[in-house]
């Protein structure tokens, strides 16, 4: 059998934790990938795998070979994009990832444009607020809004937006204005369950110091749509993104609170796997994505 083949049905059952699934990403039969894994550990003369009826795990040896392994990997595809980079026309399937309102707002247009210029790249489109596993879950690109962990992955900055802290004239007719970002200790707070830093708020005055407001009311949602209308319907004050803010605040169903505050900016990213030569298809894909927000204004989202 092929030795590049064995290599990588084996990182492929380890990264999805079992053989049914490594299979549905090779797009071979569970059993197929079973004996590349299994005519792997015969030629090594060593078990990688130790396999229960309900999860498959590496060995410590099967670990230290999967290492090894994916950078082989790594390294045998790198060759294969130098190839396909020489090619003058992207082409093939992307599968990126988005958060869901930005993604509904902002994503979608964009791609739909992008469609239309390159006939000869499809997209699938997945819509999630939570981070996923690029390498794992199969994804080319995500697009991540706010500040980026430490990874593997590369990013470009596509644009940035802003947190804006807003209430429905209801709820601040009813419950009276906070005059200072310590004031909102007294108020109902909407929480984001997604928020990157846990049930606080970190914002800062304007002589810079931060403030950690913790929030913990009587709604927790997932979604930032969603938190918003919350917020439209008088439940609480919430911290939104300001690219989705626009006709809420023009219409007056929300209103901004302290708005003097020093801004909050918030990058908007796309990140992709580590690679020397990023295939035509997701270069073509960035550098669009990048020239839309710019023409589209998305630095102003809104002022």
């Amino acid at each position: 059998m092929d030795r590049l083949t064995e290599m990588e049905a084996f990182v492929h059952v380890v990264d999805h934790g079992g053989f049914t699934d490594a299979a549905r990403k090779m797009g071979l039969s569970k059993s197929a990938v079973s004996k590349h894994v299994s005519a792997l550990e015969a030629r090594l003369a060593v078990r990688l795998l130790n396999r229960t009826t309900r999860r498959v795990n590496p060995t410590e040896v099967g670990l230290a070979y999967y290492d090894r392994a994916r950078s082989v990997l790594t390294e045998a595809a790198e060759a294969d994009s130098m190839v396909t980079a020489m090619q003058a026309n992207p082409k093939g399937s992307l599968r990126i990832s988005a958060p869901v309102t930005f993604g509904v707002h902002h994503v979608t247009p964009a791609v739909s444009a992008f469609l239309g210029a390159y006939p000869e790249v499809d997209v699938n489109m997945v819509l999630d607020d939570r981070f996923v596993e690029l390498l794992a879950e199969g994804f080319d690109l995500a697009i991540r809004i706010g500040t980026l962990a430490d990874s593997s992955l590369k990013a470009k900055k596509l644009a940035e937006t802003r947190t804006v802290i807003v209430a429905s004239p209801a709820y601040v007719s009813e419950a009276s204005v906070p005059r200072t970002i310590d004031d909102l200790n007294d108020h109902r707070l909407l929480h984001y369950s997604q928020l990157s830093t846990g049930n606080f708020w970190r914002l800062h005055t304007a002589s810079g110091e931060e403030r950690q407001i913790r929030v913990g009311g009587r709604l927790t949602v997932n979604n930032g749509e969603a938190l918003m209308r919350a917020a439209e319907a008088g439940l609480g004050i919430a911290q939104v993104p300001s690219f989705m803010l626009g006709a809420a605040l023009a219409s007056g169903r929300l209103v901004e609170l302290l708005p003097d505050r020093p801004r909050e900016l918030l990058g908007v990213y796309a990140v992709y796997p580590q690679g020397r030569f990023p295939q035509p298809k997701l270069r073509a894909f960035i550098d669009f994505l990048s020239d839309h927000f710019r023409k589209s204004g998305a630095d102003t989202w809104p002022a």
